[in-house]
């Protein structure tokens, strides 16, 4: 009899000496489970051979025994074990049917990348970790905020501080109903972000001048978003100078980016981004804007322009609900309508674009705004100014010498010939100086001597 190992097939070999289960078995097993179930034979070899084991009742509770301890959750139900006689020897049969609570795990890995196994062909992979999220939201049916964190060694210090800030109870009872625990009495991807042990991260740019050219410094914020949240704002309020301004007696001073609309643009980021890119939220400073780039773009079916109009649909409304029970958060919807009345008498306003995968809000330097408008109204003045005393030159020179030609105001006004001609049609335009063509020659004839 040929055996052939497949997607739905394995076989394993007890260890020679010792009568041993190979560790391997467990990802097997789990590999069965959480794919389309298998069956795993113990008492044959690799190459399809029978070697039978040496004690089959004593081996079918050993594997009984690593089922139940190696593997996460219970999978004990999906898998059955019994002994069949092959080729006059005894084998260990395990049949596996796929589970209902995958992903299925090693307990002493964990839900991450080497605790997770599929089947792939004849073998047992690994799985990474989009994977396991997806398989997460495929079998629970739950948002990403509700599935199984990948780690279950969580604390909140940060967390718990903000609750005792607010004189607020936070116990077991008050994880179950902010949904940081779920049903399966394991944490939840919201605790996890809301953990000490958080996975994600906020990253922060500042360049020198107005692109990416020079960096002048750059952090990576980790730990509880909390945490983030409080330490980002602090970080990026060291770059938030203020100037001031004089009216008679009277002092101004304008903060070059308003606080609140830092700290809303910053909520937003961190409420509303999409968990499921491991990516990190960025935030580039610039000497005359700052740019906040949050993953996974807006909520399917929502347009920008709604957005705008104050319709709030989360991402993530757990996570949305916490900021708000701890007064994070004034309300749902109002974080870019407020960005924009806080720019209400700015020249320049807040920028927000969606493109598939991504939100960015760019808030202005007021200060940087108003340096620039004054300047240009300077330059404008003063080009003005020359421009009036050029056309006066011009004309003093045609009134003494009763009329005057394009190259002679090149020649004495110091012009260029384009611009020669240009101020000398505006002239005749205002009805102060006059065409006049005599064969190749034009001059220009004031209109009042």
């Amino acid at each position: 009899m040929v055996h052939i190992e497949n997607i739905d097939t394995e076989f394993k070999e007890l260890e020679r000496d010792t009568h041993k289960i190979p560790d391997s078995v467990s990802k097997t097993l789990i590999a069965f489970l959480n794919t389309e179930g298998g069956e795993l034979f113990l008492g044959i070899r690799n190459d399809g051979s029978v070697c039978g084991v040496h004690d089959a009742d004593d081996t079918s509770n050993r594997l009984s025994s690593l089922i139940h301890d190696a593997i996460l959750p219970d999978a004990s139900s999906f898998i059955s074990i019994r002994t069949v006689a092959m080729e006059n020897k005894h084998v260990v049969k395990a049949s596996v049917v796929t589970g209902t609570e995958r992903p299925y795990y090693l307990g002493r890995i964990g839900l991450k990348p080497g605790g997770v196994y599929i089947r792939l062909g004849n073998a047992s992979v690994p799985m990474n970790e989009s994977g396991i999220r997806n398989l997460l939201l495929e079998t629970s049916g739950t948002s990403f905020e509700e599935s199984r964190s990948f780690e279950q060694e969580l604390t909140f210090n940060t967390l718990q501080k903000e609750m005792d800030v607010r004189q607020l109870a936070f116990g077991r009872a008050q994880m179950e109903t902010l949904k940081l625990i779920g049903s399966d009495k394991l944490f939840t991807n919201l605790a996890m972000l809301l953990s000490d042990q958080c996975t994600h991260s906020c990253k922060v740019a500042v360049f020198q001048g107005r692109d990416t050219t020079t960096f002048r410094d750059r952090r990576e914020f980790t730990g509880s978003l909390l945490k983030q949240l409080g330490d980002v704002y602090e970080y990026l309020n060291n770059y938030n100078k203020t100037k001031a301004s004089f009216t008679g007696l009277l002092r101004e001073d304008t903060l070059d980016y308003p606080q609140d609309a830092i700290r809303e643009a910053l909520l937003n980021c961190l409420i509303h981004r999409d968990y499921l890119f491991t990516g990190s939220i960025i935030i580039n400073v610039y000497d005359d804007h700052m740019e906040f780039i949050s993953l996974g773009g807006l909520v399917r079916g929502l347009s920008l322009e709604a957005v705008q109009l104050g319709v709030s649909q989360s991402r993530n409304p757990n996570l949305a609900a916490i900021f708000y029970r701890l007064r994070l958060v004034e309300s749902y919807g109002t974080g870019i309508r407020k960005i924009m009345r806080l720019y209400e008498h700015c020249p320049k306003k807040p920028i927000f674009k969606a493109v598939e995968g991504a939100f960015s809000c760019i808030l202005p330097n007021r200060n940087e705004v108003v340096q620039y408008v004054q300047k240009q109204e300077r330059t404008e003045s003063t080009v003005g100014e020359s421009i009036d005393s050029e056309k006066q030159s011009i004309l003093h020179l045609a009134r003494q010498k009763g009329s005057i030609s394009r190259k002679e105001v090149e020649d004495m006004v110091g012009l260029k010939t384009t611009k020669a001609f240009r101020l000398l049609k505006e002239l005749c335009d205002e009805g102060q100086l006059t065409q006049q063509v005599s064969g190749k020659f034009t001059r220009y004839i004031p209109s009042t001597m």
